[in-house]
């Protein structure tokens, strides 16, 4: 995984076979990502890397990421759901997404159009961490398949890697696991995804 912001934006995030090649996607979206970092930077924040990705921070809070898909690149807000959203651009990652919120980009053309609104959206994402704001997050409303919560009291460091993801990536688990109608077809799941859930991985991260 790449541990440099920088690089980044010439190798890719490191987590698959084509980092660093020309096939990497990143490549497909250079100049909208040079545009969107300079205006994140331009906000006044700091760049980091987390998760392989370009994250910017403010007094050490995350607040948003910027990386590319396949489809498009990407501006993703860490509390989007606090956001306003007056021009109705931000859209949910996933269904079940309780906190993050995405601004999708594929040209640069609507990236110069909406260079204010994107401006104005980071800077209210800076003023809601400037007031401590927080998503009140529904605390796992499926319930949890016997089979997990059998490996989460068997395996103390699994328990503790589950319990450390964020509301959202547990949720997302609970969800795949519980789908089989089959016992041993939840468990083979479980033991599929617990070297990703131990390295603090979502379910559908890469």
């Amino acid at each position: 995984m790449n541990t440099s912001a920088e690089a980044y934006f010439s190798e890719g995030c490191g987590r698959c076979q084509l980092g660093g090649t020309p096939q990497c996607k990143v490549h497909s979206w250079t100049e909208e990502l040079s545009l969107l970092r300079k205006l994140i930077l331009d906000s006044g924040l700091n760049e980091e890397a987390k998760w392989g990705v370009p994250t910017y921070t403010f007094q050490k809070k995350n607040v948003l990421i910027l990386a590319a898909f396949n489809e498009y690149c990407s501006i993703s807000f860490f509390k989007g759901a606090l956001l306003s959203d007056e021009h109705k651009i931000l859209v949910k990652p996933g269904e079940n997404t309780q906190a993050g919120r995405l601004i999708k980009f594929t040209d640069v053309k609507k990236i110069k159009e909406l260079k204010s609104v994107i401006k104005a959206y980071i800077f209210e994402a800076i003023e809601i961490e400037k007031e401590g704001l927080v998503v009140e997050f529904k605390k796992n409303p499926e319930p949890i398949p016997e089979e997990l919560k059998t490996k989460l009291e068997n395996d103390p460091a699994f328990k503790s890697a589950f319990e450390a993801l964020t509301p959202g990536r547990q949720r997302g688990y609970i969800l795949y696991f519980s789908a089989p109608k089959q016992s041993n077809t939840r468990e083979s799941r479980i033991e599929k995804f617990a070297p990703k859930i131990l390295a603090g991985i979502g379910l559908n991260d890469r």
